[in-house]
């Protein structure tokens, strides 16, 4: 193979950061090293990867598909390198965590697992379902935990539990003699739901179906705890939330579930990775740790 990996690696470098000299300075070459490299790089391909604009390399079409293709490759070398690198017990993981999942479930898995293997650094990065589909797409972490549905051919994805959403509602009023309802004759009720991105919108969402159109969306708020508060301190409103983010509210008869007909509100709480991620003995270990205490804290 005529192209090497350093000519790759240098073109990436390039294609992200647009400039030789900010190129050159941070990986300890000469500017005109890392101008040889590309033009070698091109002559070797037979096209032009660059147009210069405002004085700034950008990628052209040529350019575009050639960083998309290689992208995978050198991530998958990092990876095997760093395994070889270092001890399977120790290392960094880069771990996605969906909102709910990351206030409710992963804190005491991760204690767990610090405590067992201390040399290993783990940086979490949370947000949305959305938010954790675009970290894994574009390398940003080795792997996510989200709830919800996941869209795109670049991803696998595991099932590793199940979750139930109860509505819930400040309103003592509707749990009373035990009874049931249709979900549309609450429409007319104000409802807080989470942002759009949210998997725990979108799976309730879903289940309603053509009944969406109906609901009474009064207020859309980020995150669970908001959501609850308000719920607590309106007394009307109603949401629809995960069963582990409102177990205490309805211990302490703060939060109310109400009963729905015909209806039930699962979804999977999955495993998410990129298709070409190479997965490393320290991955998979604590992929392995992840689902059995994920398993035991779902089934209490």
């Amino acid at each position: 193979m005529k192209i090497s990996i350093r000519q790759m690696e240098i073109f990436l470098e390039v294609a992200h950061m647009g400039h030789l000299t900010k190129v050159a300075e941070k990986l300890g070459l000469s500017q005109s090293a890392v101008s040889m490299s590309i033009k070698e790089l091109e002559n070797i391909i037979g096209y032009k990867l660059f147009d210069r604009i405002s004085k700034k390399l950008v990628l052209n079409e040529k350019g575009r598909a050639f960083a998309e293709a290689i992208t995978p490759l050198i991530s998958k070398l990092e990876d095997i390198e760093e395994e070889f690198k270092n001890d399977e017990n120790s290392g960094e993981l880069l771990i996605g965590v969906s909102t709910t999942i990351a206030d409710y479930l992963i804190p005491p898995i991760i204690c767990d697992y610090m405590k067992a293997y201390p040399n290993v650094k783990i940086k979490l990065k949370v947000g949305n379902t959305r938010d954790i589909v675009k970290m894994i797409e574009t390398g940003d972490v080795d792997i996510g935990f989200v709830e919800g549905k996941v869209d795109s051919t670049a991803i696998k994805q595991e099932i590793v539990g199940l979750d139930e959403l109860v509505v819930v509602t400040g309103n003592r009023e509707f749990t009373k003699d035990d009874e049931s309802y249709y979900i549309d004759t609450l429409f007319d009720k104000p409802w807080i739901l989470r942002e759009e991105g949210s998997g725990t919108r979108e799976v309730f969402m879903t289940h309603l179906g053509d009944l969406v159109a109906q609901i009474n969306l009064f207020l859309e708020l980020s995150h669970p705890e908001s959501i609850k508060n308000m719920l607590i301190q309106s007394g009307s409103c109603f949401s629809c939330l995960p069963r582990v983010s409102v177990m205490k509210e309805i211990e302490r008869k703060e939060l109310f579930e109400v009963k729905i007909k015909n209806i039930k509100f699962e979804r999977h709480f999955l495993l998410i990775y990129h298709k070409d991620k190479y997965k490393t003995a320290l991955l998979n270990k604590f992929i392995y740790f992840v689902r059995m205490q994920l398993g035991k804290i779902l089934q209490r």
